[in-house]
């Protein structure tokens, strides 16, 4: 009688748990996947990315409501899944609701903002797109940023299936001039003079936004385009001043070791303030 490799795995492991004088649990011996073939996603699994149409990611997002995190997890998780990806069953398997903790900051803590949040989980299980995830993760913070957010223009306001009546619920867009939820918000709120109670569609249409701006720069990436040499995608100058000094390998005189990218004088105001 000849068997195969996953039978003489499961004789082995079958024999070694009855020898121990333990009951044998049911997982497989293949990573990822259960007994009955089943992916589950474990630290350090890579799946493949292939290009998304930006609009429609954009207009999933801003329909999917949870939190912004979970707007842009879930939209971008779901259209992969939908796709021509060699991985595309593999992101159906993963559930998006996990990404409903970063609304407004992280449970409402103001802190990172859920759809940078969203772009960093999204980006650490994808395969490396010609060795440009950690660029595009850049470039997707410094646009943050430092761009006026967000989108209004008609057609994008037509794209997402939105109208031109809650666009005065938006009041304005603004620039964030950081990666926090509370600074995003508050220049939000002093450009339009509306309260973060009256935030929501203002929200939803950021989390459309940063879906569509997202995928773009994955497309980009995916055709080969050099992301990190964009110079949209590196610290402003302000920012590489500081590095100057506050290095992470090496300081000047006594000054603290940092390691970040984002934006130093939106809170520190310099040494000689």
């Amino acid at each position: 009688m000849t068997i195969n490799r996953r039978q003489a795995l499961t004789r082995i492991i079958g024999i070694s748990t009855a020898a121990a004088g333990v009951s044998l649990v049911g997982t497989s011996a293949f990573a990822a996947t259960d007994d009955q073939g089943n992916f589950h996603l474990e630290l350090g699994d890579k799946l493949k990315y292939v290009p998304l149409d930006p609009m429609a990611t954009a207009k999933l997002a801003y329909e999917t409501g949870g939190g912004c995190m979970h707007q842009v997890f879930h939209s971008l998780v779901t259209m992969l899944g939908n796709s021509s990806s060699a991985d595309a069953a593999k992101f159906k398997t993963i559930p998006t609701a996990l990404a409903g903790f970063g609304f407004a900051g992280v449970v409402g803590q103001g802190t990172i903002c859920g759809n940078l949040n969203a772009a960093g989980m999204l980006i650490n299980i994808l395969d490396d797109i010609n060795k440009q995830n950690s660029a595009v993760i850049g470039a997707a913070f410094r646009y943050y940023e430092n761009t006026e957010l967000p989108f209004s223009s008609p057609e994008f306001v037509s794209g997402i299936g939105s109208t031109d009546e809650k666009t005065a619920l938006v009041g304005s867009s603004s620039t964030a001039n950081s990666i926090l939820c509370h600074s995003s918000i508050s220049n939000w709120s002093k450009a339009s003079g509306k309260t973060f109670s009256q935030k929501g569609e203002r929200c939803y249409r950021l989390s459309a936004s940063i879906a569509f701006h997202l995928v773009e720069l994955l497309n980009r990436a995916y055709h080969g385009e050099d992301i990190a040499a964009l110079p949209e995608s590196k610290p402003s100058s302000d920012a590489q001043s500081c590095q100057s000094c506050h290095g992470v390998s090496d300081t000047m005189s006594s000054a603290a070791s940092v390691k970040t990218d984002m934006e130093c004088t939106t809170c520190h105001t310099g040494h000689f303030n």
